[in-house]
């Protein structure tokens, strides 16, 4: 039974972990809106800030409830719609309301990992109708599975912080999402390179420092608990940036700074299900360990045609799984979680695997029935002219880089007079 007394050193550690989970948005759109093309960065890091409004809302509204609402095996009940019965009541040692917002910023960064997958090419209306569908239908089923004392709860699946819940329920979706868009236009006949590199290492730094309380913060106290799952937090990534340098030496000869930022965001993505459950030598073969499917991941891809833009399958649907099934052979009893297999019980690592199989079929499918209902209402593609001069032109009327002319001129000719108010007007400002 949960503790009824709030202590306010858990509840100053939370409020401070809340914000940084809020800050992984932010540095979402700066590492996908430094790996696109110019003409693209703006929508791209719109499409990350408006789920902080989108899923945010929802949320608070039904998400929350459909998530943590009862212990029903499928999903919860509606006694906290509209935030109804959340107040400063204990909830552990922290206030209700802050354990709502602080699952909250959960639920918006995770829609932002699947923008990665159809990023230059998705109409922007459109993607916001799914991620509002897609956070009440299957982000909060599956938060309920897991968290909320569903059927994976009950099964003894674990996942500390969100490696089923978040990565692979997001990781999944995205080359779904990818598939039904289509692939860009150039895709696979001309190189489309990150316009700005020092943005994809800002926005991994801002990951990086969110991710503490993302991890840490999934302790719900300032305790022990927390401190472990802050160190390994921190060591994983540092062995997985390790490993993908030595893949990249002895592959390519060089080491690459967009491959280094990836390699700390699949560490950390691996980390995240086991972060309180594993010893620190632990975190560090986790993190070395699971940087290998990632990195051959993004090799295979590169030679098919799903256009998964920014590798969101790689690196957080496979680091997910990797991170997951690892839960299951590393966990132990010692360190606050279960033993798993390299402590005498392999069972876990099977309900680690159910675990997985549940959620990709779950999402894959959610994801593609959802899409296919909202294109029958907003078609989800951009058309090819739109699409061939940016879509921060086309769909916000504004450039991230511009002279005042450029593609604003270009695309003058390619609409009817109605549709350029709004241009004319963001020229103007």
């Amino acid at each position: 039974m949960l503790p009824t007394a709030i202590v306010p050193a858990d509840t100053a550690w939370m409020l401070v972990s809340t914000a940084l989970v809020l800050l992984m948005t932010p540095g979402a759109a700066f590492f996908y809106g430094g790996l696109v093309r110019s003409k693209n960065a703006l929508n791209t890091m719109m499409m990350c800030f408006a789920s902080i409004g989108v899923v945010g809302v929802l949320w608070a509204l039904l998400g929350y409830s459909l998530a943590f609402g009862g212990s029903a095996r499928w999903l919860g009940n509606l006694d906290f719609r509209f935030l109804g019965n959340v107040g400063l009541e204990a909830h552990g040692t922290i206030p209700h309301l802050l354990f709502m917002a602080y699952q909250g910023t959960f639920a918006v960064v995770t829609a932002v990992l699947i923008a990665g997958a159809v990023v230059e090419r998705m109409r922007f209306g459109a993607y916001v109708a799914f991620i509002a569908t897609w956070s009440l239908l299957v982000y909060a089923p599956v938060a309920h599975w897991v968290w909320g004392g569903g059927w994976l709860a009950q099964l003894g699946v674990l996942d500390y912080a969100g490696g089923t819940v978040v990565h692979i329920n997001a990781g999944v979706a995205a080359p779904v999402a990818a598939m039904l868009v289509g692939g860009r236009k150039d895709y696979g006949r001309q190189a489309m390179l990150p316009h700005n590199v020092p943005f994809v290492l800002l926005g991994t730094s801002l990951l990086y420092f969110g991710w503490f309380g993302f991890n840490a913060g999934s302790a719900l106290a300032a305790n022990g608990a927390a401190v472990l799952a802050f160190t390994n937090t921190m060591l994983a990534p540092m062995a997985a940036l390790t490993v993908w340098m030595a893949l990249d030496g002895v592959r390519t000869g060089r080491a690459t700074a967009v491959g280094a930022a990836t390699a700390i965001v699949v560490g950390l993505v691996v980390i995240t299900p086991a972060a309180g459950f594993v010893s620190p030598r632990g975190a560090l073969a986790m993190g070395a360990l699971g940087a290998v499917p990632s990195y051959f991941a993004i090799v295979w891809r590169a030679r098919t045609r799903l256009d998964d833009s920014l590798d969101v399958l790689a690196g957080h649907g496979v680091g997910g799984i990797s991170g997951a099934l690892l839960t299951g052979v590393f966990a132990s009893a010692v360190w606050g979680g279960t033993d798993g297999l390299l402590h005498g019980r392999p069972a876990q690592l099977g309900l680690q695997a159910i675990g997985v199989a549940a959620t990709v079929a779950y999402s894959g499918i959610g994801t593609f029935v959802l899409l296919k209902l909202i294109n029958v209402v907003l078609p989800l593609r951009a058309a090819t002219q739109a699409e061939g001069v940016g879509m921060d032109i086309t769909q916000h009327g504004e450039e991230a880089y511009s002279d005042g002319e450029g593609a604003v001129l270009v695309f003058r000719e390619t609409l009817p007079a109605p549709a350029l108010a709004p241009i004319a007007t963001a020229g103007a400002a």
